[in-house]
Parts: structure tokens; sequence; C-alpha cells
């Protein structure tokens, strides 16, 4: 049976620290869902209420245009060993990216990964669990170092080059605001 919670229970903020994947969800009002995995060292729980994900340069950045038009989020993460769990965080979040305040604060949280673009705060305002029953178990994780690899095999112009050409307008051409008078 599924539990909720409208904050973090310390034994759940365990679970979700001690995972290798999450995924995060987002949709604008009027367009396509998005659904992305994430890995390597990129999520902290900063406290019962706030979740913070260092976003990397990949090949879209749907989430940005969604976080920007309406804020709402959703962060599941799937107990893929042990005892079988579905955890969701839902929310509002926040876009930061260097020119912001707060950029300085959390950036540091997280390892210097190159292609690092963004950072986003999932302000949480409800939480539920359900069983996982359906899940895999697998045995064997390793990390992939594609993404890692390639943007160290990038300058940084040709990284910036490559968000400007992939990362400044959504699938449904709505602005991520990568590009704008104050970034």
């Amino acid at each position: 049976m599924g539990l909720r919670w409208k904050t973090i229970p310390d034994d759940m903020r365990a679970f979700i620290e001690a995972q290798k994947v999450f995924f995060v969800a987002t949709s604008p009002h009027d367009g396509r869902v998005n659904l992305s995995p994430k890995g390597l060292d990129t999520l902290r729980v900063l406290d019962e209420r706030r979740v913070v994900y260092l976003d990397l340069t990949g090949s879209g950045n749907e989430t940005a245009a969604h976080v920007t038009e309406n804020g709402r989020m959703t962060m599941m993460f799937c107990a893929l060993s042990g005892d079988p769990l579905t955890l969701r965080l839902y929310g509002k979040a926040e876009l930061i990216r260097p020119d912001n305040p707060d950029w300085e604060t959390l950036r540091p949280l997280f390892p210097d990964l190159p292609g690092a673009r963004q950072i986003f705060r999932l302000n949480v305002e409800s939480v539920a669990t359900s069983c996982g029953w359906s899940m895999p178990v697998v045995t064997a994780m390793r990390e992939r170092d594609e993404l890692v690899n390639w943007a160290s095999g990038q300058s940084p112009d040709q990284i910036e080059a490559y968000r400007l050409a992939n990362n400044v307008v959504s699938i449904d051409g709505l602005s991520t605001g990568y590009v704008s008078d104050d970034f």
C-alpha cells in the first residue's frame, strides 16, 4: 500500500540518496510530457522540502522549458535492488543557472562534471510511495561514462555552440530560457 507525506521522511531521504538513477518528469501547459532519466553523482537532498540536481548538457533541454513555463516537476526513484519501492516527489521547481545568486552556494555540492549546465531545485509539495513490485531487480549496475567523456572532449566554445544549436527551444517550440538578457 502506498503512503503519502507533505515532506520527505528521514527513511525516504535515505532511500533517495541511495539510488543510482532517478527520473524527472515535466510538462508544459500544452504539449508533450517529458520524462528524463538521470544518474551520476548529481542529486542532493537539502532538507525535508528541497531537492536539487545538477543538470548536464544533453540532447535537449525540455525540463528547462517546462520549468520556465510553469514550474511543475515530478521526480521518481525506483528500488532496483533490495526491498521493492517506488517513490515520487511532487512540487514546483526552480531553474538555477550561473547568473543566479544561488549558483555559488549550490554548485559546490556536486563534483566538477564537464558540461554542467544548470541546477534544478524542487520545492517538494508532496511525497508518495507505491509498491514497486513490478520493477526488476538489477544485479549489476555501472555508471555510464559516455556523456562525461563527450563533454570532456569539447572546448567551452564547442559546448556553448552545441547548447545554442540544441538547447534553446523545446520540441514544442517553447523557450528554455537559455538565451536571455540576464544569462
